[in-house]
C-alpha cells in the first residue's frame, strides 16, 4: 500500500511548494530527477525485499510527491514499472484500489458534495492485505503489492492471532485490509507513527515469526468486496464473522463538519494503531469484478497534518552570537507543519551543519519541537549541485572578539548591541535589533558605545528616523546614562558571575586576578580565567575609559 498510494500523489505535492516549478536548466532538471529516482529506488528494494525501512514513512511518501512533481514540470515520464519492488507472483481475485489524496476542507466539501451514504473510518498506518476463505478456513492471504499481483503471506498469517483461522460461519470470503502494529493508547497527534508500518513489513518479509512478533500484529477490514450491498450490513456481518474492529471505527457522515470531526478526533485520541489519516467511503460501490488498481471514485483519504515535513533549502546563513558563536540557519521553501507555516529552523551549531554539510537545494526533514519550535531532524537527499558558501571560521570568533563592526564582524557587533539594550542588558525602551541596524548603515556606529554621543539632531537626519521617533530614541539612549553599575557590567557581556559579590567599582574588579575570583562562591577554575581575561581585555578597557569619561556610576 505504501509504495501505491504514494506515487498517486503525482501532481498533488503535500507542502506549499506545489505550484512552484524549480528553475533548472534541462541538463540539472535531468540530473536531480535521476538521482532522486535512485535514492527511491533503494528505498523500495530495502523496504519490499528486506523488509526494512532506511527512511520515515511519512518522509518517504513526501519525497516520491515531490519526484512526480519534478516529472510533472519537466516533462518526464515516469518508469515503465515503478512498482517492480512490490510486484509479487500471486494474482489477487479482486484488485486493490488505491487512494486519491484530498488536499484541504474545501476538497473534502467537494468530494462529499451530491454524494449521499458516506462514511467515514481512521486510516491504518500499516501494510494492506487480502484474506481469502474457503468453506470458512483461511485458505490464502496476499500482499498488495502491485494492486494486481503481490506476495504469498499465508505462512506468516497462520500465526497470527489476529487473522481469524476459521470464520464463525462455513462461506467463500475475500476481505481486504490493513496489518497493523499494535500500540497501547497511541495518540497519533503527541507521537506520531513510529513507523510502525515499517515494522510490519519488515516483520512480514521473513519467513517465520516468534510467538511475540506474531502478537504484535493487528488486523483492521476495511472493505468486502463482494460482501452485501450497504456499508452497515457488511459491517455487522464482518464483526459476526470474526473481524470485529471493522465496526467500532466505521461511522457515517453527513457533512464536512462530520468529517472534521472524526479526523480531529481520531487525530487526538488514543486508539490501537498509528493512522495518517481518514478515510471516506461511499456506502455503495460498483460490483468487485470492475474494481481496478488504481484510486477509486468512492473513497478518498483526508491525511492528517505531518509530524516531519520535507523541506527544500533555499540559502544557508551563519547566525552570529554575541559570544561568537556561530549557528547556521536554513532558509526554506515554505512548507506547512501542523497547521504552520515554516520558512527556516536553525542546525544548532557550526559543527552539527558542517557533519551534514547541507547546500542549497538539498532536502531535509523537520518537526516540531513541544509543538512549537521548528527542528532540523536530518538531510532526506541531497541535490547534485554542492554550491560553494562563505563560512565563517569558528577560530576567529570568541567571546571577546568584534566590539568594532569591522568586516566579518558584523553580526557579533550586532548581536553584542541587541544584548547591551535588551532585557538582559540595559532594558532600554524602544530600542531593538532594528535600530542598531539603521544606526550601523548609517555609519554612526564605529564601537560598541558611539551611541552614547548621538544627539536628537543627528538621530532625526538618520533614514528611516523621523523627528519624533528620533527625539524618542535620544530619551532612551540617555536613560541608560542612569543605570546601576551591576546592569552596565551585564550590558557589557560580563561572564555570569553566580552569587559571587561584586566590588562597586570596575577598577576593584578589573584588579582582581584568578585566584581571587576562584576564591568566590560558585565560580570554579574555568569562569575564574573566563572573569580574569574579560576585565583585562584591551577593548574591554578601552569602553570602560568611555564610560568612565561619559559619568556611567561605578566607572
Amino acid at each position: 500500500m505504501r509504495l501505491f498510494f504514494t506515487l498517486l500523489l503525482c501532481l498533488f505535492c503535500l507542502t506549499t511548494q506545489a505550484s512552484q516549478c524549480p528553475d533548472w536548466p534541462p541538463e540539472r532538471a535531468a540530473n536531480e530527477i535521476a538521482t532522486l529516482q535512485k535514492q527511491i529506488d533503494r528505498w523500495d528494494d530495502s523496504y519490499h525485499r528486506e523488509g526494512k525501512s532506511l527512511v520515515a514513512d511519512e518522509l518517504y511518501d513526501q519525497s516520491r510527491a515531490r519526484l512526480a512533481h519534478w516529472r510533472q514540470c519537466f516533462k518526464r515520464d515516469a518508469p515503465v514499472t515503478p512498482l517492480s519492488a512490490a510486484r509479487g507472483t500471486v494474482s489477487h481475485p479482486i484488485a486493490h484500489t488505491g487512494l486519491d489524496k484530498l488536499q484541504d476542507e474545501r476538497a473534502v466539501e467537494d468530494w462529499m458534495h451530491h454524494r449521499t451514504d458516506v462514511w467515514v473510518q481512521p486510516k491504518v498506518d500499516g501494510v494492506a492485505v487480502s484474506l481469502i476463505y474457503h468453506q470458512g478456513l483461511l485458505t490464502q492471504a496476499v500482499s498488495r503489492g502491485d494492486g494486481v499481483q503481490g506476495q504469498d503471506w499465508t505462512a506468516s498469517a497462520r500465526q497470527i492471532a489476529a487473522i481469524p483461522q476459521q470464520l464463525a460461519q462455513p462461506q467463500d470470503l475475500l476481505v481486504q485490509g490493513e496489518l497493523y502494529w499494535r500500540l497501547n493508547d497511541h495518540v497519533q497527534a503527541q507521537a506520531g507513527s513510529l513507523n510502525a508500518r515499517s515494522t510490519v513489513a519488515g516483520l512480514m518479509a521473513r519467513k517465520t515469526l516468534t510467538a511475540e512478533q506474531a502478537g504484535g500484529i493487528g488486523l483492521f477490514v476495511w472493505d468486502w468486496p463482494q460482501g452485501p450491498a450497504t456499508l452497515p450490513e457488511r459491517v455487522a456481518t464482518l464483526d459476526e464473522l470474526g473481524f470485529p474492529a471493522t465496526a467500532a471505527y466505521s461511522q457515517p457522515i453527513n457533512s464536512l463538519a462530520d468529517a472534521q470531526r472524526w479526523r480531529d478526533h481520531w487525530y487526538r485520541s488514543p486508539l490501537p494503531f498509528a493512522s495518517d489519516g481518514i478515510v471516506l467511503r461511499q456506502g455503495q460501490r460498483p460490483p468487485a469484478e470492475r474494481w481496478q488498481a488504481k484510486p477509486s471514485h468512492w473513497s478518498v483519504a483526508w491525511k492528517y497534518p505531518f509530524a516531519q515535513a520535507l523541506a527544500e533549502v533555499r540559502k544557508v546563513h551563519f547566525k552570529m552570537g554575541r559570544t561568537g558563536r556561530i549557528t547556521p540557519v536554513l532558509e526554506l521553501l515554505p512548507v506547512m507543519l501542523d497547521d504552520r507555516q515554516i520558512r527556516r529552523v536553525s542546525v544548532s551549531s557550526l559543527q552539527r551543519w558542517q557533519a551534514l554539510d547541507i547546500r542549497p537545494g538539498d532536502q531535509v526533514a523537520i518537526s516540531l519541537a513541544g509543538l512549537t519550535i521548528p527542528r532540523l531532524d536530518g538531510v532526506v537527499s541531497r541535490s547534485t549541485e554542492r554550491p560553494d558558501l562563505h563560512v565563517p571560521a569558528a577560530s576567529d570568533f570568541h567571546s571577546l572578539s568584534c566590539w568594532q563592526p569591522t568586516p566579518g564582524c558584523e553580526g557579533q557587533f550586532l548581536a553584542r548591541l541587541a544584548w547591551l539594550s535588551g532585557k538582559q542588558g540595559l532594558a532600554l525602551p524602544h530600542v531593538g535589533p532594528g535600530t542598531w541596524e539603521k544606526l550601523l548603515q548609517a555609519g554612526r556606529l564605529n564601537s560598541l558605545l558611539d551611541w552614547l554621543n548621538l544627539d536628537a539632531q543627528e538621530l532625526a537626519n538618520i533614514d528611516g528616523l523621523g523627528e519624533r521617533s528620533a527625539a524618542r530614541l535620544y530619551t532612551s539612549f540617555d536613560s541608560a546614562r542612569k543605570r546601576p553599575f551591576a546592569r552596565w557590567l551585564k550590558a557589557l557581556g560580563m561572564p555570569p558571575t553566580g552569587q559571587a559579590r561584586l566590588a562597586d567599582s570596575w577598577q576593584a574588579l578589573a584588579q582582581r586576578d584568578t585566584e581571587q575570583w576562584q576564591a568566590e562562591a560558585g565560580i570554579g577554575p574555568a569562569r575564574a580565567a573566563q572573569l580574569k581575561a574579560f576585565f583585562r581585555d584591551p577593548q574591554v578597557l578601552a569602553l570602560s575609559e568611555t564610560l568612565r569619561d561619559a559619568g556611567i556610576d561605578g566607572f
